[in-house]
């Protein structure tokens, strides 16, 4: 079955994560867009190859001829497109984070589990072999009990009105680059991990551009988090694990395909492991059609989504600001 997919939002994202991906991959096809300025949709479909252009977008998820969506809409908007779309039987494809918070990201799930439809969280790099290799790893207990963990996750965003930095799209740097740090912590910790302190740096009123965190994992293993958008760190994509038997350092997870490092060192020597370059994103749309269409299980499910946004919301919480809310919705 070839999945016909529809675009919600011109969104700069859309390109490397689907358009290019279904162009590389079999199965999937790009076949429609709406966004909320039809003459930005239609300057996106002329420049991309989008076939047709829907008037709302409603109407792309009402639209028959379409199997599949994807949402990559700000992050306040996620969980109510979602849901329109699976109550119109279609499956989803959401841009991370899944939801505004822990509650609209259990309410979205509970919806979803009682469909019968494929929605997957967009964290593509879980999809990437080098953090195939990463779980494998944790999995065979190479490094045995894991006792600290950190994850530094920081770019530049220096463009003050981006969306990302706007409270009422539930933006801030720990539900951006942040989701990432913290979805990374959860995997290289293999648990659940508690907030035990953390301190935010704003851009406004309840709006961080970095977030420090310390956690704590059920088994005892303690750490740090370090998510920026704005910051003196301006450029780290890191993740390491240390445990009783030996440590794994990780280099540019979220793009391996421009550049990546696995270094692994236990009984005392090292070694150092790539992987191919072919992008993260062509894994996940992947990974994405063979879940529709044969039922291939994949880790970034709905219900794990909830794990992610409780340690987010926590963050905030422990930071003394205020975890995101839905954006309010008056019109398709």
């Amino acid at each position: 079955m070839v999945i016909r997919l529809g675009i919600l939002g011109a969104a700069r994202i859309a390109p490397p994560a689907i358009i290019r991906p279904a162009r590389a991959i079999d199965g999937v096809e790009v076949t429609a867009i709406a966004a909320r300025d039809r003459t930005r949709a239609d300057a996106f479909a002329l420049k991309h190859g989008v076939p047709r252009v829907l008037d709302s977008y409603q109407q792309l998820i009402d639209d028959p001829a379409i199997d599949a969506i994807y949402n990559p809409l700000p992050n306040g908007l996620h969980g109510f497109w979602t849901l329109k779309a699976i109550d119109a039987g279609k499956h989803v494809l959401c841009e991370k984070p899944f939801a505004a918070n822990v509650e609209e990201a259990t309410a979205v799930t509970e919806r979803i589990e009682a469909q019968d439809k494929i929605v997957m969280e967009a964290f593509h790099y879980r999809y990437h072999p080098v953090m195939k290799r990463v779980e494998e790893i944790l999995a065979n207990q190479e490094l045995g009990e894991i006792q600290t963990v950190s994850t530094s996750l920081c770019i530049p965003l220096p463009m003050h009105n981006d969306i990302r930095y706007h409270e009422h799209l539930a933006g801030g740097a720990a539900m951006d680059i942040g989701c990432y740090a913290t979805n990374l912590w959860r995997v290289l910790s293999q648990s659940e991990p508690t907030v035990t302190s953390a301190t935010a740096k704003t851009i406004r009123h309840n709006v961080d551009r970095a977030m420090h965190a310390t956690l704590i994992s059920p088994l005892g293993a303690t750490g740090t988090l370090d998510a920026s958008l704005l910051s003196s760190k301006l450029f780290k994509l890191s993740g390491t694990a240390s445990g009783s038997l030996g440590s794994l350092s990780l280099f540019n997870p979220l793009g391996p395909q421009f550049y990546h490092r696995l270094k692994i060192t236990t009984k005392g020597s090292s070694r150092i492991e790539r992987f191919d370059r072919v992008p993260t994103y062509n894994y996940q749309l992947e990974a994405f059609r063979d879940a529709i269409n044969v039922g291939t299980p994949f880790p970034t499910t709905a219900r794990d989504s909830i794990n992610t946004m409780r340690v987010i919301d926590a963050m905030y919480v422990a930071a003394g600001m205020t975890p995101r809310q839905p954006t309010l919705v008056s019109e398709d």
